[in-house]
């Protein structure tokens, strides 16, 4: 038995989201393989190679792999499962994840198990449901389990201590069922959202985006946040698509989470309540947000926000 993480990397490095996938894998299955498919990807190979708990890297390196189109790394991992024996398949539940993984469960004829939280054998999982607001145990018996992990349900591995030798695999040849025509890149001095230890996120109750950007920037510069939204302010224009929280959006769980006018709809719940600590600020004692709240502050975020920003 081995599990196989398929890596989500810039070809330089690997994101964050893996070193988690990673702990989810080692909870399978102690030994745990890792497969870097990309161009010019020998760097995030290495990276791989060194975290604590990987037992093999496997480098896949062709321009075709450069662009991470899913249907030429699905595969390539259908490859690879098919003559490695593994028993398990890992990535995460981000989107480069949810892209790839419905392809290959499809091409090995196996259920997909979404969204792990916990691992509680090698074949039962824990997946939240309606929200988070259930959490339903599944049980597959697939000879291959196909598994997306909620990055925020599992610690990252350590991405040193590890000595795994790295090897070289032949690329499976081009698909040519799709191409990337173009790539815009949104670059911003703060953290990225899904990996960022603070967040301010701000909501309808800011009222307008003018609003959005006076009170929300200055308090994430002071705490080197990055800045995130609800639902409702973005599809009010407040801020882009990019940065939305929730059960729609991108899934959280920073050190510190501050939500500024945000009432707490169970869709932007979803998305941060496994947050370590959560601040939120709302002039509606009622808001259901201040039920997941570790401090509560009912008062108007316009003079709240201020002289917090002040007082920092």
């Amino acid at each position: 038995m081995t599990a196989l993480v398929i890596a989500e990397h810039d070809n330089s490095g690997l994101k964050a989201a893996t070193l988690n996938t990673i702990t989810a894998a080692l909870a399978c299955d102690p030994q745990v393989h890792v497969l870097v498919a990309g161009n010019g990807c020998a760097q995030a190979a290495q990276a791989a190679a060194a975290v604590a708990g990987v037992a093999g890297v496997l480098c896949a390196d062709a321009p075709h792999l450069g662009d991470g189109l899913a249907e030429n790394l699905a595969a390539q991992a259908l490859a690879l499962v098919r003559a490695g024996g593994y028993t398990h398949v890992l990535v995460p539940a981000s989107a480069y994840g949810k892209n790839l993984a419905p392809r290959l469960a499809a091409l090995l004829d196996v259920m997909q198990v979404s969204d792990v939280i916990h691992v509680l054998s090698p074949d039962t999982f824990d997946r939240p449901i309606y929200a988070g607001n259930a959490i339903a145990t599944v049980q597959s018996s697939d000879a291959v389990k196909v598994i997306t992990v909620r990055t925020t349900g599992f610690d990252p591995a350590a991405a040193e201590g590890g000595h795994a030798e790295v090897q070289a695999l032949q690329p499976e040849p081009d698909t040519g069922l799709s191409a990337l025509v173009g790539r815009e890149q949104t670059k911003s001095e703060r953290p990225e959202l899904g990996a960022a230890k603070i967040i301010v996120s701000g909501g309808r109750g800011l009222g307008s985006k003018e609003n959005f950007d006076a009170v929300l920037t200055p308090l994430a510069d002071k705490l080197g946040a990055a800045l995130g939204a609800s639902r409702a302010a973005v599809d009010a224009g407040y801020a882009p698509n990019d940065w939305q929280v929730g059960q729609t959006g991108k899934i959280v769980a920073p050190q510190l989470y501050v939500a500024v006018g945000i009432s707490g709809a169970i869709q932007h719940l979803a998305g941060m309540k496994d947050s370590k600590v959560i601040v939120a600020i709302n002039k509606d004692e009622e808001a259901p947000i201040f039920g997941v709240a570790d401090y509560g502050l009912v008062a108007d975020l316009f003079t709240a926000v201020p002289d917090m920003v002040r007082d920092l």
